[in-house]
């Protein structure tokens, strides 16, 4: 049973990725997200059927990602808080112990580039002997280089599928990595693990008690939304801690690790990225769909969504341009990124969080201006997308529909709107917007008023089962 992690939030590729929208959703390196490559990486015969663990903000970028793929989940079941790896094993176990004790789980994350598929199928297979006798198994990387923002995994000399786990380090200094890098028995610890649930069940139970005990409740209390399998509030009750540190680490004999020998890149930064893209003559990668141009530029790495970017004269950069932020730094601290990200939600800063353009289940909407009493704004509603039945306090609304046809309630008053036609919802007004249509709808939205944020929304009615400011 393959279970996908879908937590974290990518901060070391900000302004790329951000919480509303982290790095496994974004195409990278191909049309294909990070998660969708990590769905049709385990969709083969071997694993059968997906499970995915994601939090509650993110449910509908899951579900709308797998259908885009034609893929299907046997389950997605939505965190009410992020508790890290260790109880989401404890889910996965409990889970699949439901069905069978001595089932199989492959537990692993969905930001990842693996860059042979086949490579990787054949490494989860080699594992197979030992996770069914009962090893705890994680996959390991041969190093090529004294990494310093990987942890390592130190093993005994053996079978080379099937090595002994000495010990797990931290992410080391420069020094010690090169040390690790001529022993020759480290591995980078991909943070995949396959195990029986049984296994993970009995270990929790010796050395993490709590979060078994957490994660019972939370799966006793779970309900049924719409497509999603919401675990009750007991499990913000488990302590957040990785699977490596609650149980691996003390697992002693019981621990294996087998060698992912396929191209492997946690994406962790844009260094990470810049290693796993195509790069020209001068070792230059770019990517997005503004224009870059490069003028005597080496080593660097250039990403724009909309604007044009030059870069000239410079080497081993990383520019960034997104539509509300740009980002230059230094090839060599892109780790450090996250320092960036930690002051602007110091500061209560909204880039930390959302791009300017917010994904909803219905679309998405995107800011173009914004001053004293007014918003104007860009809206996309999906073919068959329905906004709430909702009402404003502070603000009125003008619509103007762009492209597309929409159905529009107001009051109740329920009118068809094509191109170039409009509407104006007051205060206070009752109103919806909908697109029966099979093309996106776009509309230009003006708002006017003494308060302009989205928590000024009172829901009536919601297909998608919202709170206030989602």
């Amino acid at each position: 049973m393959p279970f996908i992690l879908c937590g974290g939030a990518g901060t070391r590729l900000w302004p790329l990725s951000r919480e509303a929208y982290p790095k496994q959703f974004h195409r990278l390196t191909g049309p294909d997200t990070l998660f969708q490559q990590t769905c049709q990486r385990l969709s083969g015969p071997l694993f059968g059927g997906l499970h995915i663990l994601s939090n509650h903000r993110h449910r509908f970028l899951v579900a709308d990602q797998i259908e885009e793929i034609g893929a299907a989940a046997s389950r997605i079941v939505i965190e009410p808080e992020g508790r890290n790896t260790a109880p989401a094993a404890c889910v996965a176990s409990l889970i699949a112990a439901r069905f069978d004790e001595d089932a199989l789980v492959l537990l692993a994350p969905s930001d990842h580039m693996i860059g042979d598929t086949e490579g990787f199928v054949r490494a989860v297979e080699s594992g197979v002997e030992a996770a069914e006798a009962g090893s705890l198994v994680v996959f390991g990387v041969e190093p090529d280089c004294p990494h310093t923002g990987y942890g390592y995994i130190e093993t005994e000399a053996g079978n080379r599928i099937d090595l002994k786990v000495k010990r797990f380090v931290e992410k080391p200094d420069a020094e010690t990595a090169e040390r690790y890098l001529d022993a020759g028995s480290f591995y980078w610890n991909a943070g995949i693990f396959l195990f029986k649930a049984g296994t993970m069940l009995d270990l929790l139970a010796t050395h993490a008690p709590e979060i078994l005990d957490a994660c019972r409740k939370a799966l006793d209390g779970a309900k049924d939304d719409l497509s999603f399998h919401v675990l009750g509030p007991a499990y913000r009750d488990a302590q957040s801690i990785s699977l490596d540190y609650a149980v691996a680490e003390k697992a002693g004999n019981v621990m294996r690790c087998v060698p992912l020998n396929t191209p492997w890149n946690d994406v962790g930064s844009w260094s990470a990225l810049w290693n796993f893209m195509d790069k020209d003559a001068e070792g230059n990668a770019t990517g997005g769909d503004g224009e870059i141009i490069l003028e005597n530029t080496r080593g660097s790495l250039a990403y724009s969504n909309h604007a044009c970017v030059a870069l000239v004269g410079v080497e081993n950069l990383v520019v960034v341009a997104m539509e509300d932020a740009v980002l230059v730094a230094s090839k060599d601290h892109a780790e450090a990124i996250k320092r960036v990200v930690d002051y602007l939600k110091g500061n209560g800063g909204e880039l930390a969080l959302q791009h300017n353009r917010v994904y909803r289940p219905w679309g998405w909407y995107q800011s173009l201006n914004r001053g004293d009493r007014y918003q104007v704004k860009c809206i996309m509603v999906r073919p068959g997308g329905k906004l709430s039945l909702q009402s404003h306090h502070h603000r009125s609304e003008h619509w103007v529909v762009v492209t597309g046809t929409v159905e529009v309630t107001r009051g109740q008053e329920v009118a068809m709107l094509s191109e170039n036609q409009s509407t104006y919802i007051p205060i206070g007004e009752k109103h919806r917007l909908a697109n029966p249509g099979k093309i996106p709808a776009f509309l230009i939205e003006v708002q006017s008023g003494p308060y302009l944020n989205e928590d000024d929304i009172v829901r009536y009615d919601d297909i998608y089962r919202r709170g206030a400011t989602e």
